[in-house]
């Protein structure tokens, strides 16, 4: 597999803006969703200060759907580079809201926006999420391509953390 052409948007682009996350922290389970640019609802988590929580996976890479033994051997990868590098994680799993494809994934504190798309593109990533106090953004690994929204953040029970 070879990267993507750097001038263009990934191919599964809108699937990437639509996308949920779950974040599994210590104490609780949280599922961020896209919202309308400005709006932030519920809480952005306390472990993370006010650094940006980055989600990368390195499930399926360019896109394409690989064997579950290729994907758990390329999160184990990941979880040694998070290690090597000492930085502070917890696991999440991304996908789309009604749970038919999901993706074994990381949030991971200390990271710049840069970082974490070399991070990606390390793992053969289209783009990596980044979760701020006052924003949600997909940012494409091989281009400059990025969309902003605001995010709803709630208890996997339902209520807003």
């Amino acid at each position: 597999m070879h990267a993507p052409d750097a001038s263009s948007t990934p191919q599964n682009w809108e699937l990437y803006r639509h996308a949920v996350v779950d974040i599994h922290l210590h104490d609780r389970t949280v599922r961020v969703e896209p919202r309308a640019p400005g709006t932030t609802e519920g809480s952005f988590p306390e472990p993370a200060g006010n650094a940006a929580l980055h989600v990368i996976t390195a499930w399926n890479p360019y896109g394409r759907t690989v064997s579950a033994e290729h994907n758990a051997r390329a999160h184990g990868l990941l979880l040694d580079e998070l290690d090597r590098q000492r930085l502070t994680w917890w696991p999440a799993a991304g996908g789309d809201a009604c749970g038919t494809h999901v993706e074994e994934s990381v949030a991971v504190a200390g990271l710049s926006d840069d970082a974490a798309r070399e991070l990606g593109r390390h793992f053969g990533q289209d783009a990596v999420f980044s979760w701020t106090p006052d924003a949600w953004r997909v940012s494409a690994c091989y281009s400059d391509t990025a969309t902003v929204s605001g995010w709803a953040a709630f208890a996997r029970n339902g209520r807003t953390p």
